[in-house]
């Protein structure tokens, strides 16, 4: 298959192919044609069908089917044109949730370059690390979330950042796309030209960048949404995950975006403001993770008999107890799913209908999984093991050792401990590596005690998560203080304040234990197993 990238930095950095998963089109829907472009199928096809129809809402207005595409043809003619983006570019968007930021990653798309979406909340240091490993180039960054982007480009391969959310700015994004009223023809890309490198974190500390072609976009929305979600045209989409994260890019903007729906996005999300957008916006389906609904629950009585119908818990395993405070304030029942970054969104799943508590459900259409021992054979049911999946995605990290890790024999190890009951639901047992997940984000150990080792007042430390009834983990560290340094609440203060300010801040930590010696092993590595569980 001919490739349209004239950039061919990230195809090159694809794994060798003995390494890559074994990849499954089963199904009818998954018969795409060699040639295929994920924001033509998902915009431009939905303009010929749905072109007045509401389809972005944000704190700025609404923009229909048309108008999100006028927004993308004049984004994309600037990225060709003004900024001299070539197909297979790394582009960087930066912004919170919002209608410009999707326009911005669909403009992307279509000019046949590579989304590189990053949370508002990283700091200059991370957002360094994924410029320096996926080679960015280009930039399109919120106004207000510039400063640390700015500082995180100095030196590196990132020459242009083109700003927006100041509508009267000369050399602003929202100027430059005024010059551009005319329809921009998308970029004939192959099936398989990447469109989107993902960074997730690892246990190591080091982000691994993942990489998804137009295909597996459109593998994604054909098989999750239809078979559990089933969403409709009328259907108005609201939830809180980041359109940085998978998990949000698909709940809020690929499926509403394939069915023809609408979606409200907001740039804040924290349960009162979920809970007043979802009675404004009378929406129908929302996305957020368990820690969320829990939250909510005790004011979601007002939703019950309403126009809300399918609520998605995604981003952590969901507690038995939380689906039932949500059933009894709401009468919904929640539809549980577990995806990855590396395969993109959903593999294993159970509708409304078919929930089981306590169970994530089972594979979804388009996708195989099993629970294995670690020879690779599988368990009988009951037996915990690791879990193993392929389908129509699957993980491609950009030039990571790692990837011999995640794939092994054509499957993909998500580095999940599972079982499987006697009907085939799968049941989540724990994580098998060093991750936290803490309200559906993931925090690498390995991260926060390097910003910890930063502070003056820092000997050692090591980092684990503990369990939290309200987030299912939380982040703890064990600090070893130099001496003379006081083990009192100011210094607890310091140390959690420092590390908000070094990394991203929902990854500090939330508890502290001053203690005089860290578990070792023999040679000195740390073990942080036995941190949480000294015993």
């Amino acid at each position: 298959m001919t490739t349209a990238h004239v950039d061919t930095f990230a195809r090159d950095r694809l794994p060798p192919p003995a390494l890559q998963p074994e990849f499954l089109y089963e199904l009818p829907s998954l018969q795409f044609p060699a040639r295929l472009n994920a924001a033509v199928e998902l915009l431009d096809r939905q303009v010929e069908r749905h072109a007045d129809r509401p389809c972005l809402v944000d704190a700025h207005g609404a923009w229909s089917y048309r108008e999100l595409r006028d927004r993308v043809d004049r984004i994309a003619h600037v990225l060709v044109q003004e900024l001299g983006v070539v197909p297979g570019a790394r582009v960087l968007l930066r912004a919170p949730n919002r209608s410009l930021l999707a326009a911005c990653w669909l403009a992307v798309v279509k000019a046949g370059a590579i989304a590189v979406a990053t949370m508002p909340l990283l700091r200059a240091k991370e957002l360094r690390t994924v410029i320096a490993l996926g080679q960015v180039t280009h930039a399109l960054c919120d106004v207000a979330l510039a400063d640390e982007l700015r500082a995180a480009a100095d030196g590196g391969p990132l020459q242009t950042i083109r700003c927006f959310g100041d509508p009267g700015a000369a050399d602003g994004l929202e100027a430059a796309m005024a010059r551009h009223p005319g329809p921009f023809t998308a970029v004939d890309t192959a099936a398989d030209d990447l469109c989107i490198l993902a960074f997730t974190s690892g246990t190591t500390g080091v982000p691994k960048g993942t990489l998804h072609g137009h295909r597996d976009v459109m593998s994604a929305c054909a098989c999750w949404p239809p078979h559990v979600l089933r969403p409709v045209a009328d259907d108005v989409f609201i939830g809180s995950p980041p359109l940085a994260f998978t998990f949000g890019l698909g709940g809020l903007l690929l499926f509403p975006l394939s069915v023809g729906a609408s979606s409200v996005l907001l740039d804040k999300a924290a349960p009162a403001q979920l809970l007043e957008g979802i009675q404004r916006h009378r929406a129908t389906v929302l996305f957020t993770a368990p820690t969320s609904y829990r939250a909510l629950a005790p004011q979601a009585a007002v939703l019950r008999g309403g126009p809300l119908r399918k609520c998605v818990s995604a981003g952590e395993a969901l507690p038995a107890a939380t689906r039932a405070l949500w059933r009894e304030a709401t009468g919904l029942e929640l539809i549980d799913g577990i995806g990855a970054t590396e395969l993109l969104h959903i593999f294993i799943s159970a509708d409304e209908h078919e929930a089981r508590p306590g169970a994530t459900g089972r594979p979804v259409p388009g996708y195989r999984a099993e629970v294995v021992d670690d020879a690779g054979r599988p368990v009988p049911a009951g037996v915990v093991g690791q879990l193993r999946v392929k389908g129509p995605t699957g993980c491609r990290y950009l030039d990571d050792p790692r990837q011999a890790r995640y794939v092994r024999d054509g499957w993909n190890y998500p580095g999940d401990a599972y079982s499987v009951d006697a009907d085939g639901y799968f049941h989540h047992h724990a994580r098998t590596d060093d991750m936290i997940v803490s309200a559906g984000y993931n925090i690498a150990a390995p991260e926060v005690e390097e910003a910890l080792l930063q502070h003056p007042a820092v000997a050692e430390c090591g980092v684990a998560g503990v369990p939290d009834e309200e987030r299912g983990q939380v982040v703890q560290a064990w600090v070893v203080l130099r001496p003379g340094q006081p083990a009192d609440e100011a210094q607890v203060r310091a140390l959690q304040d420092f590390v908000k300010q070094t990394v991203a801040p929902y990854k500090y930590p939330r508890r502290i234990a001053f203690v005089a010696e860290l578990p070792r092993t023999a040679t000195g590595k740390l073990q942080r197993h036995r941190l949480a569980h000294p015993g």
